[in-house]
């Protein structure tokens, strides 16, 4: 029985993880072996980090807001609450980028919570 060359498949499937390895340095973009592993690794920081990158913009934009709220004489917590009470639906990326763009506008929406 004759041997099954089964270089078309083979070479497709390492043609694929050394594209995705290109960029990569040392024998990471050239060896397979090499390629296979730092591909496996980044797909799955990849993965991980499209979510984490959800909370990290969260934190910073109450981290913006909080330090913008100080300045107003007020803090984080009195703030959401008082927006929330007065029924103003600005969500925390808006917030932020309102208080290093505007911060006289940003004065009127503490304003606003604080009188509920």
């Amino acid at each position: 029985m004759p041997r099954v060359a089964r270089g078309f498949k083979a070479r497709r499937r390492r043609k694929k993880v050394l594209k995705l390895a290109s960029g990569y340095i040392g024998g990471r973009h050239r060896q397979f072996r090499s390629a296979t592993e730092a591909v496996d690794r980044a797909l799955c920081y990849a993965y991980r980090d499209r979510r984490q990158k959800k909370r990290d913009f969260r934190k910073l934009w109450i981290v913006r807001i909080g330090a913008a709220a100080h300045e107003n004489g007020t803090t984080y917590s009195r703030l959401m609450g008082g927006l929330k009470k007065a029924e103003v639906d600005l969500d925390r990326k808006v917030l932020a980028h309102l208080a290093i763009m505007d911060p006289a506008g940003f004065a009127e929406v503490v304003k606003i919570s604080q009188t509920h």
